[in-house]
């Protein structure tokens, strides 16, 4: 099992042990795929080459198998407002790059997509989230999204830190729940993108 590193990744996994999805938690990947533990790199052929980053797991289903890749955000609701708090859907261009490098290396039947966890400090109102789990005294829930569609439509949020972001509404239009059986993840809706080459 890979080592833990926040909580997010501790209430998700404990989720998938309560749906029963099959899974296999990842620990660096990329020693799998290259002899004697060569890193692999992106090359776009354009600036340096960047490490290819791994991600956290690899869930099991009947007709697809995803590559999830969690980022762990918190949510506070509006509360001086009526209607959802902001979800946060920001994440590093490399982890899109990385995920669909990944995607296309591990070839037909995988998937891959970002699991945003959001920690909430209160229980989540109804009808934002579908997929809503107490672990260990906090409030978390999820929403997925391919990263496919992410990359169709992300836009840039900081390029001083490499950030991108999709709005608040596509954002819920890419996003889906995780199924509570056999085969949690849909193949890809959106048209491949071209990932970036590796080399070793």
């Amino acid at each position: 099992m890979a080592q833990r590193r926040h909580h997010y990744e501790t209430a998700f996994e404990r989720l998938l042990r309560d749906r029963r999805i099959p899974y296999v938690a990842v620990d660096e990947a990329r020693k799998a795929l290259l002899p004697d533990g060569a890193p692999l790199r992106l090359a776009s052929g354009e600036g340096p080459e960047r490490s290819l980053k791994s991600f956290d797991f690899v869930l099991y289903g009947e007709g697809s198998n995803l590559l999830a890749e969690v980022k762990g955000r918190r949510y506070v609701s509006r509360r001086a407002r009526p209607g959802p708090g902001r979800l946060e859907s920001w994440v590093n261009a490399e982890d899109v790059d990385s995920l669909l490098t990944w995607q296309r290396l591990f070839g037909p039947g995988f998937a891959a997509g970002f699991v945003f966890v959001y920690w909430c400090v209160e229980q989540p109102p109804d009808g934002l989230f579908e997929d809503v789990l107490e672990h260990r005294g906090r409030w978390y829930a999820l929403r997925a999204a391919m990263v496919e569609d992410y990359a169709r439509l992300m836009r840039v949020r900081s390029r001083r830190w490499g950030t991108v972001h999709v709005d608040g509404a596509s954002f819920d239009g890419i996003c889906r729940p995780l199924a509570s059986g056999a085969g949690p993840w849909p193949p890809p809706m959106a048209p491949a993108l071209e990932p970036l080459s590796v080399v070793a």
